[in-house]
């Protein structure tokens, strides 16, 4: 199926309008992707202040404090899928705003650990349920030639989040003494109460309401307002996509039937390799990282400021080719780039360089994250899978990428720590594992990932539903 802009029956004007209004509700869903990146680094500024506050041992520092959003996360990766199946994305979506607002008034006024672990764990919850409804929503309101990049700008919000945490963190260092992370955290809920509002100005996903709600009509209006030509066949094209799910009496509810397997097997390991190249490792200790290269404290944090200001950069990058090269293509770019980076941040621990060699390296490796695996998860997994099982084809990769996230966060202090840590003396050990692991990847997506770009997702279905 193509879906294409109407040119023939539409004034230049409308169809510029109908563009504009794709893109506009793409990006107000993206945005949730925004929250998501700030709420995920922002704890990396209040990491050795809350530690130094409440005086928790490493273990519970790891697992309750730097940790429970990701189980949060976890926990909304499972759960959204069938929200979104259910209730439709646009209300999971509304949903993610409020959870994101409550964590963020929640976090900044705890009084002790447990409760900030608690309202930690409810902005987890956030994040997880938008990496499953975001990417769903847009990939289902996209066309083939532009769902690569419309898709990817959730990727973008996410690194312009992470970007503006860093910088948010930076800025608010010393404005609130001894509370300062308390600022920190709690000027998400800025951002997060403005997403929910623009929430309620968009649609209901169109390919939701013909496949799973059988309302042929309302998803017409919608397309009509995306601009969508030759309606009456799309709509026809995604019920006939509906029935093929249902051939021979198989049950198409179940993504964990065995005609799905393949889909299966790539969402699982696009989203296992994504964590095991590093990133969250270096994303959520790079203050940390950086000091043990020998940076001192505030020039670990200005330095955390370049990283984000790499990624957002090469993200960039990222989105203008993957309509252009193919996912696979810069899978193929991104695993070179990680191999390489992370073999010399190892060398360059390993050997003591200098901290000024080991931070190129880390910037290449935050690029080479940006233009291949950052760019492409998303928009992937999100075009993978089936109409009428996309949602929970999302929830399953998104489930696996942020345990494999959790897992990495909470035992990285039993290696890191500059006490206890297994790795205290030297941590190149933990940089050669990743690069290693990376390796892996790369012969994976030579060897078995297909190419998605500019192919319909009913087209996809065809050929990845056996």
């Amino acid at each position: 199926m193509q879906v294409s802009f109407d040119t023939g029956t539409t004034t230049q004007k409308g169809a510029t309008t109908s563009s504009a209004n794709l893109f506009g509700i793409s990006l107000i869903a993206a945005l949730a992707g925004f929250i998501f990146g700030f709420d995920t680094v922002v704890i990396s500024g209040a990491n050795q202040p809350i530690k130094e506050l409440w005086h928790t041992s490493t273990l519970f520092h790891g697992f309750f404090i730097m940790s429970m959003a990701l189980w949060g996360t976890v926990a909304g990766a499972i759960l959204g899928g069938w929200p979104s199946q259910k209730y439709g994305r646009k209300k999971v979506l509304l949903w993610v705003g409020i959870l994101f607002s409550v964590s963020a008034i929640g976090s900044a006024l705890a009084t002790d650990p447990y409760t900030f672990s608690f309202f930690r764990f409810i902005g987890g919850l956030g994040i997880g349920v938008s990496s499953v409804a975001a990417p769903t929503y847009v990939s289902e309101i996209s066309t083939p030639a532009t769902r690569g990049r419309l898709v990817a700008m959730y990727q973008f919000n996410i690194v312009f989040g992470i970007l503006v945490a860093f910088l948010s963190n930076y800025f608010l260092q010393g404005v609130g003494g001894i509370n300062d992370w308390r600022w920190m955290l709690g000027v998400m809920a800025v951002p997060s109460l403005i997403y929910t509002l623009m929430v309620f100005g968009i649609p209901e996903s169109p390919r939701w309401l013909v496949s799973v709600k059988k309302n042929d009509a309302a998803a017409r209006q919608v397309m009509e307002r995306l601009g969508m030509n030759n309606i009456d066949e799309e709509i026809k094209l995604i019920n006939e996509s509906v029935q093929h799910e249902s051939h021979a009496g198989q049950d198409s509810k179940s993504f964990f039937s065995s005609k799905y397997k393949t889909i299966l097997w790539l969402t699982f390991l696009v989203a296992f390799f994504n964590q095991w190249s590093g990133i969250n490792f270096i994303l959520y200790y790079a203050p940390e990282i950086l000091g043990r290269a020998g940076l001192a404290a505030k020039e670990s944090l200005l330095n955390s400021i370049a990283i984000g200001g790499i990624n957002l950069l090469f993200t960039f990058a990222g989105l203008y080719l993957i309509d252009k090269l193919g996912r696979r293509t810069l899978l193929i770019i991104g695993s070179f780039g990680y191999i390489i980076s992370l073999a010399m941040v190892a060398w360059c621990f390993y050997a003591q360089a200098s901290a000024g060699l080991l931070m190129v390296f880390l910037l290449l490796f935050i690029a080479a994250h940006a233009i291949g695996q950052g760019a492409v998860i998303w928009v992937f997994i999100a075009e993978i899978s089936p109409n009428k099982v996309r949602a929970v084809g999302q929830s399953f990769g998104a489930s696996v990428h942020w345990v494999f996230a959790a897992i990495i966060t909470l035992i990285v202090p039993v290696f890191l720590d500059e006490q206890d840590g297994i790795f205290k003396d030297n941590p190149w050990p933990i940089f050669a594992f990743f690069a290693f692991m990376m390796a892996l990847q790369l012969i994976w997506v030579l060897t078995k990932v297909p190419e998605t770009k500019g192919v319909s997702l009913e087209e996809l279905e065809r050929k990845l539903v056996k």
